[in-house]
């Protein structure tokens, strides 16, 4: 597989038509495309309100937490502190972005079970529920085990690899890189992308969160941090379906690995049952079927329709979820 491909032109264009926009409703301040549209008619403006990008989205941001937005926009000389780039002497850091009701925990196991491997379960959750006030499952809990200062986690991620380990997984949900966070650290990991048809993963997601955003299905941030990486390194980073990992596990594991420039080990196919000490305090609530499994179960299709009221999302979803499709690793 050619890893250099270019983005196809018609999303060069709609990017350009980003760019161009004056106002992008809250994500100004990123002064980065967020969203992909095949749609080359569109004007700024249209697309804009095509996807309809929420006001709220920009103004919440840390909002009444500017000791968070302060840490979590702390110059990258103040972290890195001399560390190479990702993949350097000190070890291979991988960020594997994903949204809610993937296989991530699944994937987060397969890693987890390589001896060479130090992995980390979802590390800006307490953050981003700190940040935005947002009331999940376990959140008092949560807050109070885990870091929630941004800039603190972020020195983990890109510091030392803990157990003397050669390679550090870590499982991030892409909406809990809220806008206005520093992202420059990012060049320190290999970033990589799961994703799930949207009317699979909406028709799950709405059983726990009954009236998603946009935002919340971690579609837009996965396209901007795509786009982002895209941009900084020339080559496409590596992004794979939920489906083809159920269906090929050994195949799509390969892939990834060699991708990823690691070597791929055939334990990653199987694991133990039960919880792990790397589980975040959330576990309890989201990973019963993940600590009774022992490896990828048979990929079944959902048959589930998408309620009439989320058809607009869905559309919006679609839209950004067949950008990132394109580029998907195969076996």
């Amino acid at each position: 597989m050619n890893r250099n491909r270019s983005l196809p032109s018609s999303f060069a264009v709609a990017l350009r038509c980003f760019r161009d926009a004056t106002v992008f409703r809250g994500y100004v301040s990123i002064g980065e495309p967020l969203y992909p549209c095949t749609r080359l008619s569109l004007a700024p403006l249209e697309v804009r309100h095509r996807l309809q990008v929420p006001d709220s989205v920009g103004s919440r941001i840390l909002s009444g937490h500017a000791s968070y937005e302060a840490e979590a926009n702390r110059p990258m000389s103040d972290i890195q502190q001399g560390r190479s780039e990702a993949g350097g002497s000190e070890g291979v850091r991988i960020a594997m972005w994903s949204g809610p009701r993937t296989i991530s925990t699944a994937l987060l196991r397969a890693w987890g079970s390589r001896p060479d491997t130090f992995v980390c379960d979802e590390p800006l959750y307490a953050h981003y529920l700190m940040a935005t006030g947002r009331r999940h499952p376990g959140r008092e809990e949560i807050v109070r085990v885990h870091e929630t200062n941004a800039g603190r986690v972020i020195a983990r991620l890109t510091g030392t690899i803990p157990g003397g380990k050669a390679i550090f997984y870590q499982k991030h949900m892409a909406h809990h890189l809220l806008p206005g966070m520093d992202r420059s650290w990012l060049r320190l990991v290999r970033n990589a992308f799961l994703i799930r048809d949207p009317r699979e993963m909406l028709t799950s997601l709405i059983r726990v969160t009954p009236d998603p955003s946009l935002d919340d299905t971690g579609l837009p941030q996965q396209w901007e941090l795509f786009e982002r990486t895209v941009g900084r390194t020339g080559e496409t980073p590596p992004v794979i379906d939920s489906c083809d990992v159920l269906e090929n596990p050994y195949g799509m594991l390969e892939a990834l690995c060699r991708a990823l420039r690691v070597p791929f080990m055939e334990c990653m196919l199987t694991w133990e049952p039960g919880p792990r000490k790397t589980d975040g305090a959330w576990a309890k609530h989201w990973y019963a079927s993940v600590e009774a499994s022992t490896g990828f179960l048979p990929y079944r299709p959902k048959p589930d329709r998408v309620p009439e009221r989320l058809e607009a999302l869905h559309e919006r979803c679609r839209t950004i979820y067949d950008g990132l499709h394109a580029h998907r690793l195969t076996a």
